[in-house]
């Protein structure tokens, strides 16, 4: 798909990757990019910046989600693309209160379900649209350090599929993104993290790829090529790779 003359929605437009996003896709041409993000003032900047389109709107809830797809689909025109790229990280393991681990599934996999749920029969009626869905490396490999962060990595990988396989026949589109480390305010203090291994990437070259991924229409979004090998590697010996990750988390593990 070519950007140019689209209306894109991004999620998390804010700062990171979500930011880089709406500033790659203005400057293919899109006709109107639609920043979404909590942070009203952020969101209302980047608009600004890339004469955008501003909405608050807290992907934790549905019906803001919901509200927010009429809006834009009334108001501006069909949507072509949506970014669902909001995303947070919580540190710790099975000791993680429910609570927290309720938050992350909540935004990082459920605030992708409800895009889809409301914006792909709109698509469908009118013979197809594209998704791009934000996870990471941690969804197609793990997360030393932050098992609620690996397990919604998981699950929106898995998601992703599950939209291309079920929905491609109907024209709809998906591309899922998952870098290893990207410079944003969610990696701040963890330059010496073991996702840093292959380099820290800028949220402008995660956001170049995405860009490249919905032109060929590829699904796999890998920023950090490398992560392919480690996949591959993961299949072919899954107890080997067990126990490389856990060498790794001897080192890195301490430092969470």
């Amino acid at each position: 798909m070519e950007l140019k003359d689209k209306i894109i929605v991004v999620t998390g437009a804010a700062s990171g990757i979500g930011r880089a996003l709406c500033l790659a896709f203005a400057s293919e041409g899109a006709a109107c990019v639609v920043c979404v993000d909590r942070d009203a003032i952020g969101v209302q900047s980047i608009a600004h910046e890339i004469n955008g389109v501003a909405i608050a709107v807290d992907v934790s809830r549905e019906p803001e989600i919901a509200a927010m797809i009429t809006k834009i689909e009334t108001e501006i025109g069909a949507i072509d693309v949506f970014c669902s790229n909001a995303g947070i990280l919580i540190e710790g393991g099975a000791e993680v209160p429910d609570s927290d681990w309720q938050r992350i599934w909540e935004i990082n996999v459920m605030s992708h379900v409800w895009a889809a749920r409301h914006v792909v029969p709109l698509m469908v009626a009118r013979g197809g649209g594209y998704l791009l869905n934000t996870a990471s490396a941690a969804g197609l490999l793990n997360q030393i350090g932050s098992a609620p962060y690996g397990v919604t990595k998981h699950a929106a990988v898995g998601l992703a599929e599950w939209l291309a396989m079920t929905h491609g026949d109907s024209g709809i589109k998906v591309s899922v993104l998952c870098p290893q480390a990207v410079r944003t305010a969610m990696t701040e203090g963890f330059e010496d993290h073991v996702a840093t291994i292959d380099g820290m990437l800028e949220p402008e070259a995660a956001a170049q790829a995405c860009v490249e991924a919905i032109r060929t229409e590829h699904f796999l979004v890998l920023p950090h090529p490398g992560v392919l090998d480690y996949m591959r590697r993961k299949t072919d010996d899954y107890d080997r790779w067990i126990g490389g990750m856990r060498k790794l988390n001897r080192v890195y593990g301490a430092q969470s």
